[in-house]
């Protein structure tokens, strides 16, 4: 197959090869934007009780109408009962949850399955601000929702052992972020090409220096994703080496990972590359997302066909 320089662009703005992708099939390709749709539902399950003042709609957003919640605490079926049980949390409590892995398996008709190992924290529930840390099992179910986005349909959490640390360690910036960087890739991957969604998660002013140039406004966004964005049939990516780091000064999140890419040509070749992207985010509590500011891309590993 020769390479196009259109598809040259698309490689190296989009980015993929570490081992998650050594041995990854076609029908795991296909399968990886839903997979990055339900790790920004699940980065956002957390949303509220890391940050509560965004409000309780943005955990009801992410549940379908008969949602069965269970952990130590009890039961919860429903929004209602659900809202209810989380409004009886203290306002003074921290809680932080580190995500230590994750696993998804795929049924039938958009079903998935998450399995996630955590760390959780609080600080408030123990006297004399001791940290409480456990560590869970979460089993999560989505089904297909209205968009790109599935919903949550169970939460089975299960405690596997508990201690007490010095230390409370704030889990909100980093779960924040990876949440919007996979509803991005979900966005960028879905073999649908709608950039309406992108809307939500740019600033009003933006700018996405991609390596065929400059992207500052909403029309060049959607030329972008109709060109360069849809010249294979296929691609995910693989996020390694992340980081976030919150700016006092301005109020703004500066994010750095690094996204293997694995794509599918339309003759069925398979491509790769590599990228670094350092990402400028602003951020609304109260939004059901971040938000983009500006993109910059460093090309780590150049486009070229997989070698098997």
């Amino acid at each position: 197959m020769r390479l196009s320089r259109t598809m040259l662009s698309l490689g190296l703005l989009f980015g993929s090869v570490t081992q998650g992708i050594a041995q990854m099939t076609q029908d795991e390709i296909r399968l990886g934007f839903r997979e990055h749709a339900a790790m920004a539902q699940y980065y956002r399950w957390y949303q509220f009780y890391e940050r509560p003042a965004g409000g309780v709609a943005n955990a009801i957003d992410i549940l379908t109408h008969d949602v069965t919640v269970a952990s130590g605490l009890g039961t919860a079926n429903g929004h209602a009962e659900y809202e209810a049980r989380v409004a009886q949390l203290p306002d003074t409590w921290q809680n932080a949850h580190s995500v230590k892995s994750t696993e998804i398996t795929h049924g039938d008709g958009g079903a998935m399955t998450l399995s996630a190992q955590i760390t959780y924290q609080n600080k408030g529930l123990l006297p004399d601000d001791a940290v409480r840390q456990a560590d869970l099992t979460y089993r999560v179910d989505l089904v297909p929702g209205e968009t790109v986005l599935p919903l949550l349909s169970t939460v089975l959490i299960q405690q596997n052992s508990e201690t007490t640390v010095e230390t409370f360690e704030d889990a909100y910036a980093k779960n924040r972020m990876l949440s919007l960087v996979h509803f991005w890739l979900a966005l960028i991957e879905d073999p649908a090409r709608n950039p309406e969604p992108v809307r939500e998660i740019l600033a009003d002013e933006f700018s996405l220096n991609f390596s065929s140039g400059v992207i500052a406004d909403f029309d060049g966004f959607k030329a972008w994703l109709a060109g360069s964005g849809s010249q294979v049939a296929a691609g995910t990516h693989v996020i390694s080496n992340f980081s976030v780091e919150e700016k006092e000064v301005d109020k703004t999140y500066r994010v750095s990972t690094d996204f293997d890419w694995i794509g599918i040509a339309p003759d069925g070749t398979e491509l790769v590359a590599k990228t670094r992207h350092s990402w400028t985010v602003k951020n609304d509590v109260t939004e059901r997302f971040a938000r983009i500011k500006t993109v910059d891309v460093e090309v780590l590993e150049p486009f070229r066909p997989r070698q098997n």
